[in-house]
């Protein structure tokens, strides 16, 4: 570990002007900061000449190191940045925390395509619509097509093994392909105007109707043609609604508001004219940050390496300093001209008001919500006598069906809420059926021996779903793995088993602690509780569903893991395999007339 100052008067003197990237590095090898510059001798020595806010200070006395990367130009440099912020994470960055993949819409290539929510890599045959801010987006667009349009929306597997049409055709959301109620002209049809409603060419959509509904009742289809109407009058209501005024492109419209330490950004997304939602951002490392340097490091994370989502021009309510480099690296990285701009009039001016408006919502609910949570964190201080507020908690439960397929859950959370990445379950196994304690025993053996070898993190508090059995269980569990220094506690249901009259079991106390039913310190313990009683519930039942439902093929002679995968996609799963015939299952590839029999009998008995 190098634990030598860092003598920056020499390091400045051999520095470049030219562009380039510059990474902090920290005592013990850390990456503290990356940043970028178009001259690396100004800006890095500005570091040490300025009076700089705190989190600047506390950065610059960490620094034992500088290392450098010389760029021919500051886009280039601004690319370098954007990759290793991504992959090293530094804690003194503008940290944008969104991993997921952005949802699509989706048109497959079937014969009689279906439409539906896409996420992930864009392997399958089709067509793409997108990106979409958030699923709730790509789900309403969805629910909106299936108004208008009646194109089916459920899996092939489904689509495959229908003898008769679904609740859609009766509640004429789609027109029955399945069994064959629709001629194939028909229907690609409506994908066609799917397609054109999508791409935003919502009038040549309305064109096509109108000239089939003048045909319709020329031909005295007078049903038909009132339809047509229908969907025509649907069409344009939902085209008063959708339209950006004044817009019929593509724009991203990016507001940043910063509060107390913390920011948020507002993006609203419009394509083809179409608004498609909004979605707030939190970026970590904001403390201390303007709102434009905010936004520079959110568009360079948000866009750089993901080409589909950039649109021809951003709408920003502050405009970066470094606007030339990042209109330079987008438009390298699009293949065409990307542009920054602020200062909107008329129509766009308003968007991005509403913009700004939402941002300032969504921050006030947020820094609210912390508020909440910090006096949830100090009332469970003062009930449990601690020094100062708990920084992680954890919380165990166990589920099962009188003993079968036991699961044991973990949850965490800290003082902002949950933290699902670091939640994890353990399948229990080599007990007694329905013995709880050893269960628990061993859920905690297993997570806390992994701590003690520098997997992760002991918690504060490690908070018990149960009385005093599962506390001692737990105490004794810990005492064997040789973990210290955390307090524990048990939390039962309490009389008749009502929420707001839990008992609290601490080892150092003879009964239980009961809190007042309003106390913040119980809402926070019975939130825990019940999100690892949730947590623990959905993996005892998808680990009881999935040996259920493997067992029947399983304990069938020639059946492997290939023809058990082919009979299960073939038929959408287990119940409809429990419906079929022995012909039709002889029909699977692999599976002869005999097989077929055996397989039948597993599910109705020799008779």
């Amino acid at each position: 570990m190098n634990t030598t100052s860092f003598d920056h008067t020499a390091f400045l003197k051999t520095l470049t002007h030219r562009p380039g990237v510059y990474r902090m590095i920290g005592a013990d090898g850390e990456v503290l900061y990356v940043g970028k510059a178009k001259d690396l001798k100004k800006r890095v020595s500005s570091y040490f000449r300025r009076a700089a806010n705190r989190r600047i200070q506390s950065m610059v006395a960490q620094i034992r190191d500088i290392e450098i990367t010389v760029t021919h130009t500051e886009a280039e440099a601004l690319l370098l940045e954007n990759n290793l912020i991504k992959s090293l994470q530094p804690r003194y960055n503008v940290l944008l925390r969104d991993d997921k993949s952005y949802p699509y819409i989706y048109l497959s290539d079937d014969e009689f395509p279906r439409i539906a929510f896409y996420r992930g890599a864009r392997r399958e045959k089709g067509r793409y619509f997108g990106p979409y801010p958030s699923s709730s987006a790509v789900r309403e667009t969805l629910y909106l097509l299936q108004k208008l349009f009646p194109v089916r929306q459920c899996e092939n597997s489904y689509y495959a093994n229908r003898s008769r049409p679904c609740l859609q055709y009766q509640i004429k959301r789609c027109t029955a392909p399945c069994v064959g109620l629709v001629e194939r002209e028909a229907y690609l049809r409506d994908v066609e105007d799917i397609v054109l409603f999508l791409e935003g060419r919502t009038n040549d959509v309305v064109e096509g109707l109108v000239k089939r509904m003048e045909e319709a009742s020329a031909a005295l289809e007078f049903e038909q043609a009132a339809r047509y109407r229908d969907q025509i009058e649907a069409i344009r209501k939902v085209q008063e609604r959708q339209y950006v005024s004044g817009e019929r492109g593509d724009l991203d419209i990016i507001a940043c508001i910063t509060r107390e330490g913390q920011a948020c950004v507002q993006l609203f997304t419009i394509r083809s004219g179409r608004n498609l939602g909004n979605r707030a951002y939190y970026p970590r490392g904001s403390a201390g940050r303007s709102e434009a340097e905010i936004l520079s490091a959110f568009i360079a994370q948000h866009y750089l390496d993901r080409d589909r989502l950039l649109p021809g021009e951003l709408l920003v309510s502050h405009l970066p300093e470094d606007r030339e480099a990042l209109e330079e690296a987008l438009s390298t990285q699009a293949g065409r001209r990307v542009r920054l701009r602020a200062n909107p009039r008329g129509e766009r001016a308003r968007w991005l008001k509403m913009a700004v408006q939402n941002a300032e919502v969504a921050l006030r609910s947020r820094l609210a919500g912390s508020a909440n949570a910090r006096r949830r964190l100090e009332a469970l201080q003062e009930v449990l006598g601690l020094d100062e507020p708990p920084t992680r908690m954890e919380c165990f439960d166990i589920s099962h069906t009188r003993g079968e397929r036991t699961v044991a859950s973990c949850v965490v959370f800290n003082a902002e809420g949950p933290l699902k990445q670091d939640y994890r379950r353990f399948n229990i196994e080599g007990i007694t059926p329905g013995d709880d304690y050893a269960a628990m025993r061993q859920a905690l053996k297993r997570r806390y021996a992994r701590i003690q070898r520098g997997e992760g993190t002991l918690p504060d508090i490690l908070f018990i779903d149960g009385g005093k059995g599962q506390l001692q269980a737990a105490h004794e569990a810990l005492e064997e793995t040789g973990v210290q220094g955390v307090l524990l506690v048990g939390v039962a249901k309490g009389p008749e088993r009502r929420p707001g009259m839990e008992q609290l079991f601490l080892l150092q106390r003879e009964g239980p602690l009961i809190l007042d039913p309003h106390s913040p310190a119980l809402h926070l313990i019975q939130q825990i509780r019940d999100e690892a009683h949730r947590f623990a519930i959905t993996g005892h039942r998808a680990r009881r569903g999935k040996a259920r439902t493997r067992s029947v093929l399983e304990e069938i002679p020639g059946i492997g893991a290939k023809r058990r995968q082919r009979l299960l996609k073939q038929f959408g799963g287990l119940q409809g395999l429990a419906r079929a015939g022995v012909e039709d299952i002889a029909t699977v590839n692999g599976i002869s007339m005999k097989l077929a029999e055996k397989i039948y009998q597993a599910f109705h008995g020799n008779g």
